[in-house]
């Protein structure tokens, strides 16, 4: 029975080293799992060394580093790069100052989610880390959209990889710094970016527990990461403590119908009150006249079974006694995790409607998961965030 990234079984995410496919920089470190590349041919990652809850706790501590080498890298360069992005997609990009750390997204133009982006501007470069499997048609469809803007669009996803780290962790390789200034993305989640808009309470959000940081190296100098002593966690430890703070990623959250409102991306991926963009009217319409049809909630997984769910796996409404197998399904599992204190943990996507506090489960394959439901994206999400509508002029209250 393979593992994938999330915790999830038989996803087909895992391999071994003798299954591996393409470049594997920790491939020889003892305990090695690795993961089915996201690119075919593309570098395996580390699922794990053996010891994923440790791997947890080493990088709470800062004395380790995650293994994201399956990411992606595409650069901007040219004098208009932030004015262009900052016109295709969701965030305001003008004016970012060199070394600093933004979050965007780009939209279809029915507002459905279909990138997103970790961006650092080195005054000279956009550095967009993205998902591996994203980098090149987000390459392809931003060289595009050019036209006459002076701006240049690379995936350097072949020469460059990331390292995460819950903290700041002293590398002992260079940090690529072309322009002198070290791409290093540190993670706005969960905080409210200026112009964005939370739908979870900020107060008691359990992603302040999680300071992140995504720092790019050269694939030779990731080598001699490798190589050296420091520790290193593979991506089970990572997600769990993704899935802990509620923080939505693009290759697990997002579906062909996510909307950002949906995983309480508003907070660091969206200004609302920005310049136009593609899918900015669906954007602005759910916020302040609707609600997303969708919202992202934890679960609680009992765990007495010892059975993970795997992405897509259907939640239902099922009070105990009742058959779940008979029961309706109101969404689908997204990421799985096994935490290192809260044990079998999940983010799912479920309708709005779904009642915040019925009795949820999981169909597991052959096994039915009862899960305990933690509200993320409330149902009254949007509509201006519930703000009351004045009574029309000339309406009479009866």
């Amino acid at each position: 029975m393979s593992t994938d990234a999330t915790g999830g079984a038989d996803a087909g995410r895992a391999s071994g080293p003798d299954r591996a496919v393409g470049p594997a920089a920790f491939a020889a470190r003892p305990g090695f799992v690795g993961l089915d590349p996201v690119v075919e041919g593309g570098p395996v990652a580390a699922a794990h060394f053996g010891a994923p809850v440790h791997e947890q706790r080493a990088l709470l501590a800062g004395r380790a580093v995650a293994d994201l080498s399956d990411r992606g890298v595409v650069t901007v360069t040219g004098p208009d790069r932030l004015s262009w992005l900052h016109s295709l997609t969701t965030q305001h990009l003008l004016g970012l100052a060199p070394g600093d750390s933004a979050e965007t997204l780009l939209l279809d133009a029915s507002g459905r989610l279909e990138h997103a982006a970790h961006v650092v501007d080195d005054g000279e470069t956009t550095w967009l880390v993205v998902e591996g499997v994203e980098a090149a048609p987000l390459a392809a469809w931003l060289d595009r959209m050019r036209f006459m803007l002076r701006v240049e669009v690379a995936d350097r996803s072949a020469d460059l990889a990331v390292v995460g780290a819950a903290g700041d962790v002293a590398l002992p390789v260079p940090v690529v710094a072309p322009a002198g200034v070290p791409v290093v993305w540190t993670d706005p989640w969960p905080g409210v970016v200026v112009g964005g808009h939370g739908y979870a309470p900020d107060e008691g959000h359990p992603g302040h527990e999680r300071a992140w940081r995504e720092t790019v190296v050269t694939r030779d100098d990731l080598a001699l990461l490798a190589a050296g002593d420091l520790p290193v966690a593979g991506q089970l430890a990572v997600e769990a403590l993704r899935v802990e703070a509620w923080r939505p990623r693009a290759a697990t959250e997002v579906d062909e119908k996510t909307l950002p409102h949906e995983l309480d991306w508003l907070r660091t991926a969206v200004h609302l009150a920005k310049g136009c963009y593609r899918g900015q009217e669906t954007v602005a319409k759910v916020h302040n006249l609707g609600h997303p049809p969708r919202r992202l909630v934890m679960l609680h997984l009992d765990g007495s079974d010892a059975v993970l769910p795997s992405r897509g796996d259907a939640v239902v409404v099922a009070a105990p006694g009742d058959d779940a197998r008979d029961a309706r399904a109101v969404g689908a599992v997204t990421s799985v995790a096994l935490h290192h204190e809260l044990g079998p943990v999940a983010l799912a996507v479920v309708r709005r409607t779904t009642d915040e506090h019925a009795p949820l489960a999981v169909l597991a394959g052959d096994a039915v998961v009862a899960a305990a439901q933690q509200t993320i994206v409330p149902p009254g999400a949007g509509a201006a965030a519930a703000v009351p509508r004045l009574p029309r002029l000339g309406a009479v209250r009866r």
